[in-house]
């Protein structure tokens, strides 16, 4: 299973659709984003993909988590969303 990556740029109902498609076939999805408007977006998706997922009855939950990544040798820190059913 891949990482969701989320930019500001990055629209919100294609990562909801990346949630929802990795939550349905791996029963578990993981969304990495780095600063406030990549964590804005992700956070929206993940709104969006709750719905997606209710019409399904698969009901999630989401635990935040802070995570260091290397970007071109340089440590930032990112938050990652995983997210599970209830």
């Amino acid at each position: 299973m891949d990482m969701i990556k989320v930019s500001a740029n990055s629209r919100t109902s294609a990562v909801a659709g990346a949630i929802a498609g990795v939550v349905r076939e791996h029963k578990r999805a993981e969304v990495q984003a780095i600063g406030a408007g990549a964590v804005n977006q992700a956070v929206k998706a993940l709104a969006l993909a709750t719905g997606y997922l209710k019409g399904d009855e698969i009901h999630v939950v989401c635990v935040p988590e802070f995570v260091d990544v290397d970007i071109e040798g340089k440590v930032r820190t990112a938050i990652k969303l995983v997210v599970e059913p209830r």
